[in-house]
């Protein structure tokens, strides 16, 4: 007892003289953040989560206009190093997301610098032998595009600079075995990389930058244009938007939040229930500091990590190394802690699947990127003894659960720890750049226990419109809020190759 009363005014002297933040006494409070002793050796500016467990880094000409060293890599997190390997064209400022099969789609990139100019250029990357296949072209060329994917498996792609640096309007959607659909003109003109969400009702749901709001049905080919608009009223020009859990306690009902940007930016947040007949922003809590070039994380808990950023456009005097965690339940945000590096334009976030945070890069200017990599392991992850000594927590454990499973169907996961469960829930391989993690999402499972016999019966998603089929982390998590390692599984897809 007495060595905890020193510990503690320790990390109050800390706190008050040196102005340190005491992390090691506070990890089951705020969590901890720690810097990997091997850097990133190329530019992280799009990541994606593959079902391997790896990570699959593009950096393309790597932010530095004439680069010809045009190089992508595979993250391995087991053992924190890059295996390197060149593309065939720059995919600098495209946009990505993972198709049914695991395949990352890569769609538009860099065809010339300063004016920027977008290529029509598509490829899709192979997990499995590490090998990027070409596809045909798109009808526009496409830099900062946003890929979204529909609850059928195709791919919704939408607004980028075209060939002629002009910002194209067209939408074109990509099916595995029959490539690209003719384009559909847009009745607006979208913003670069706009924020886009697949609603249950299978709609797409554009939340920003701008502060009006759109409605897109890829059945009908129709826009619902303006039909709300943010109490901000302002750009939030690289804000972050997420869909909040769909979780069977809310009936899966979609709400949007984005958060920060602008320039100089803001610590605001915004709600928006689209279940609702007439839809409207609501302000939602602030987060700690203001943040343009954020990122924003979903935990297998449902809470959301707010990271990164900075006040003023990539300017590190003035960025913002508290992190914030958003608490759905309550809709209020506590602390996370603080990173140690700027993570501004450019930097990355993705959930690993043993539910710690990555997080990496960061251009404070041109020609220079963040090197060091860092892991923020959240306060699930800890605990204390009988002595108040933080020490880790004790982690339920999936013992065996199916590698995929069809929509609707009820399913088997084995866990000693059944008993003690209160959430199972899917999250999806995230697939992140420019502040907006394009392909995250979370759903959480309706499930029942049977701890005689150490297993969980498990109801998967009712639809792709709820969970677009692909691969997800299924995590369990035990009644003091402590998540398993996930299990990789693929749900309602098959494992057809995008030729």
């Amino acid at each position: 007892m007495l060595r905890w009363h020193f510990a503690r005014l320790a990390c109050l002297l800390s706190v008050l003289v040196l102005h340190v933040p005491c992390v090691a006494a506070q990890a089951n409070v705020t969590g901890q953040w720690t810097t990997l002793t091997a850097p990133m050796p190329i530019n992280p500016i799009h990541v994606a989560m593959l079902h391997t467990g790896k990570i699959l880094v593009v950096s393309g000409s790597g932010n530095v206009a004439n680069n010809k060293n045009f190089v992508a890599g595979v993250w391995d997190p087991a053992t924190n190093s890059l295996a390197e390997q060149p593309v065939s064209w720059d995919m600098f400022c495209n946009g990505m997301s993972i198709l049914p099969n695991g395949e990352p789609l890569i769609v538009g990139g860099t065809l010339q610098y300063n004016p920027f100019h977008g290529l029509a250029n598509a490829a899709v990357f192979d997990p499995a032998t590490r090998v990027f296949t070409n596809l045909p072209s798109m009808a526009a060329g496409r830099w900062y595009p946003t890929a979204t994917e529909l609850g059928d498996g195709r791919v919704m792609v939408f607004s980028g600079l075209d060939a002629n640096g002009k910002t194209t309007p067209l939408v074109e959607i990509f099916t595995v075995g029959s490539g690209w659909s003719t384009p559909i003109k847009s009745p607006w003109n979208p913003p670069l990389y706009p924020r886009m969400h697949l609603l249950p009702s299978g709609e797409v749901f554009y939340s920003g930058p701008s502060p009006r709001s759109y409605l897109f049905n890829p059945v009908t080919h129709t826009w619902k244009v303006r039909f709300t608009t943010t109490n901000y009223g302002a750009s939030r020009t690289y804000g972050s938007s997420v869909l909040l859990p769909l979780t069977p306690a809310n009936h899966y009902r979609p709400e949007v939040m984005i958060m920060g940007g602008g320039n100089p930016s803001t610590s605001t947040t915004e709600i928006i229930d689209l279940s609702q007949a007439s839809p409207s922003w609501r302000w939602g809590p602030s987060m700690s500091q203001p943040r343009i070039e954020m990122n924003a994380v979903i935990l297998p808990t449902g809470k959301v990590l707010a990271l990164g950023g900075s006040l003023n456009d990539e300017q590190k005097s003035t960025a913002s190394l508290n992190a914030d965690l958003y608490h759905p339940n309550t809709d209020t945000f506590t602390s996370a802690g603080a990173n140690s590096f700027p993570r501004m334009y450019h930097s990355v976030a993705l959930l690993l699947p043993d539910a710690t945070v990555w997080v990496a890069g960061g251009n404070p200017y041109r020609g220079f990127y963040q090197t060091q990599v860092e892991i923020y392991k959240p306060a699930y992850l800890f605990t204390t003894d009988s002595n108040h000594n933080v020490v880790p927590a004790v982690r339920p454990t999936i013992t065996s659960a199916p590698a995929s499973v069809s929509y609707a169907s009820n399913f088997s996961v084995s866990t000693p720890n059944a008993a003690s469960i209160s959430s199972v829930a899917l999250i999806r391989a995230g697939a992140d750049t420019h502040a907006f993690d394009m392909d995250q999402r979370m759903v959480s499972l309706s499930f029942t226990a049977d701890p005689a016999a150490n297993s969980l019966s498990v109801t998967a998603p009712a639809n792709g419109n709820l969970a677009p089929p692909g691969y997800y982390m299924l995590f369990v998590v035990n009644s003091a809020g402590v998540p398993s390692v996930a299990s990789w599984i693929q749900v309602g897809a098959s494992n057809t190759r995008p030729r």
